[in-house]
Formats: C-alpha cells, sequence, structure tokens
C-alpha cells in the first residue's frame, strides 16, 4: 500500500511542475486524494461490501469534485491535474501511467449491463473537458485534446482532436515531441484540427476557382467587343447608301 502511494507522489512530480514537495501532495492535490478515497472503497467493493464501497466513493466525491466509481479498474502511477468534475464509470479501465484533467468523462452510452466504459491502455493522456464515451479502446500512448469527444477506438500513439473526435494531422516536429509527455493531451501547437485542415483547404479552391471565372469572363469580354477599323467603317457606309440611277 505505500509503495503505491510513493509511487502516486513520484508520478505527480514527473507530470506537474508546480508541485514542490510531497507534503503538498498529500494536503493539496485533489487527484491523489480521490486515488485514496478509490483504494478503499474499491476493496470494499471487491469484498461484496458494496454499498460501503459506495458510500465512500460519495464521500471521496463531496471532498474532491472527482467521481470514481468503487468496481472501475485502475492501474499504477495514474494521474489526476486539478481534477474537478471528473468521472469514471463502473466499468471502466485504465493502464499504468495514464493522465486526465480536469473535467474528463469516462462515461457510458447504453443502460444494457456488461461493459459500458472505456478502456484506456498503458501512458494515455485525457485533455481537460474530453468525453471519452461507451465501450472502446484507447491504445497505447494515445492523446485525446481537450474537449474532444470520442466515440470509436482510438489506434495506438494516435492523437485525437475536434468533435466527435478525429486523428490529428501533425507535422514531423510535432510527431518528434509526441514521444514525451504531452500535457492536456496536446504534444505540440503544430497538431491541426483536420476539420479546420479542410475548411482551409476549400477557401483556398474557392479563392483559385473565382480567380480562374474572372479571368475566363475577361477572355470573353475582350473577344465580344472588338475595335472598329476605319476600312470597315467605309465599307458600312457603302453599303448603307442607295445606289444613283
Amino acid at each position: 500500500m505505500f509503495k503505491r502511494i510513493k509511487e502516486d507522489m513520484e508520478s505527480v512530480f514527473a507530470r506537474d511542475p508546480a508541485v514542490r514537495s510531497r507534503a503538498e501532495i498529500f494536503f493539496c492535490y485533489p487527484g491523489f486524494h480521490a486515488l485514496l478515497f478509490f483504494r478503499l472503497a474499491n476493496w470494499f467493493w471487491r469484498h461484496r461490501a458494496r454499498l460501503l464501497g459506495r458510500f465512500i466513493s460519495h464521500l471521496g466525491r463531496l471532498l474532491t469534485g472527482i467521481e470514481i466509481h468503487p468496481g472501475a479498474t485502475i492501474g499504477r502511477r495514474f494521474f489526476i491535474d486539478h481534477g474537478m468534475g471528473v468521472v469514471i464509470g463502473e466499468t471502466a479501465i485504465i493502464g499504468d501511467n495514464v493522465t486526465l484533467y480536469h473535467g474528463v468523462t469516462l462515461g457510458g452510452v447504453t443502460w444494457a449491463p456488461g461493459k459500458r466504459h472505456p478502456t484506456l491502455a498503458n501512458d494515455v493522456v485525457v485533455g481537460a473537458g474530453a468525453q471519452v464515451l461507451g465501450p472502446i479502446t484507447i491504445g497505447e500512448g494515445a492523446r485525446v485534446g481537450a474537449n474532444a469527444v470520442v466515440l470509436k477506438d482510438v489506434p495506438r500513439g494516435a492523437t485525437m482532436v475536434g468533435i466527435a473526435a478525429r486523428p490529428a494531422a501533425s507535422s514531423a516536429q510535432a510527431i518528434s515531441e509526441q514521444r514525451g509527455f504531452a500535457a492536456y493531451g496536446t504534444p505540440s501547437p503544430n497538431v491541426a484540427d483536420p476539420m479546420s485542415r479542410s475548411i482551409e483547404g476549400l477557401l483556398e479552391e474557392l479563392t483559385r476557382l473565382r480567380s480562374r471565372i474572372e479571368q475566363l469572363e475577361n477572355v470573353r469580354q475582350d473577344e465580344t467587343v472588338q475595335p472598329v477599323t476605319a476600312e470597315e467603317t467605309e465599307e458600312a457606309k457603302g453599303e448603307d447608301s442607295p445606289p444613283n440611277n
């Protein structure tokens, strides 16, 4: 137990540059407190004391603002930064070295019994306000950007952004930076929303087509309006004058 607590504290030092001491983590980090409540509630849940487990979980929610169902499965070195508003459902499975930010929901989309909540593999980062819904799998090392809504499986190492979430188009620099820890699930400012990139491409194509249409209209006007020479004017006058008797 104490080894797990030490690991949890070390994970905070590794992922939050604002922390200064273990005492600060112990007294001031709601994510750390929520894990302590969860482990106690989960012990009672696994030993069939379900009501007591739920009650301890409820106390943890009141004190930390983080709701973790005692039936969830959570790995080692799990870190919830800031924490307020995080919801983790009963059948959620979380691997090792996973990081969640405030406002994250690991929720279900059905009332049917069985697996209803997501599975997060090792080293996953989920940014603030992101919603990961349904019995889907987030692959190892994947990143979910802030406020994304994920409804389908995410491949290993992918970065998901947008609503509904799509793989972000990354530059070579962004891919290189993504190998390390990515705060808020966004490994680089060079990662662009794929929808925004599509819209920008359409606007560029529209501008190009508009320019081409203007060129064609100018060419047509030049062909329609031709300058009249003096010889053509004299010929026209000769044709219009009546013949001499």
